[in-house]
């Protein structure tokens, strides 16, 4: 993934506040055993446990013989996407149709070593650490291994650890550009409010107040 330095995540707790903040739903991509195919690409649920990622998937998922064999795996998640179009980003004073269209999005990207996990007891806790997670309020019988109704299930599924080795994490919001131009995008995405616009144009904002004029902002010790 291309960063350039006014995309870059302003420090660790920038986008770790993101993620919090966000819907822990994840692409994970694994490298198929085959080079001449495609990658597998799995959408998921997943729970940070300090340096690791947790998630379990179905046994009879056809990933597991290309993740036992992979030393890495990558587990995306993003964002506060929006199209931003042409007219949005002329340069002032010039044809509204010379502007060049982007698009904007966070994303954080994990690189993970991953360890299946058949034991039962270990998935007990990775479906009890997620159920924690994802159902803080609880109403959910207790997961363990010799009650029903998870006991009887576990077989049906396979557990991973994630051991997160680097964390790549994009803030993708025109930073480069001048004030005004980020400002009058804010307005427009406020104005349009489709889709994900309106979370768009709050990490717009916030980056805006943190970076404030890029030439500025890099030049700083």
């Amino acid at each position: 993934m291309l960063v350039h330095p006014w995309d870059a995540a302003l420090d660790r707790a920038e986008w770790q506040d993101w993620l919090a903040s966000t819907e822990r739903f994840g692409m994970l991509a694994v490298n198929n055993l085959e080079p001449a195919q495609a990658p597998l690409v799995l959408p998921t649920h997943f729970t940070v446990a300090g340096e690791e990622l947790l998630i379990h998937l179905a046994r009879p998922n056809p990933v597991w013989p290309h993740l036992e064999a992979a030393p890495e795996v990558r587990l995306v998640v993003i964002g506060d996407y929006s199209y931003i179009p042409t007219y949005w980003r002329a340069k002032a004073g010039g044809p509204d149709e010379d502007g060049v269209p982007t698009s904007y999005y966070t994303t954080v990207q994990f690189v993970c070593r991953p360890t299946v996990v058949d034991d039962p007891q270990g998935k007990a806790e990775i479906l009890a650490a997620q159920l924690a997670d994802f159902q803080p309020e609880g109403r959910h019988a207790p997961v363990a291994v010799d009650a029903e109704p998870y006991g009887r299930m576990l077989p049906g599924i396979r557990g991973v650890r994630l051991t997160v080795l680097r964390v790549d994490a994009k803030f993708k919001y025109d930073d480069h550009k001048p004030v005004e131009h980020r400002e009058r995008v804010i307005g427009h995405l406020e104005q349009r409010g489709h889709g994900l616009d309106t979370g768009a144009a709050t990490q717009q904002r916030r980056r805006l107040a943190a970076v404030g004029d890029w030439q500025t902002h890099r030049d700083r010790p």
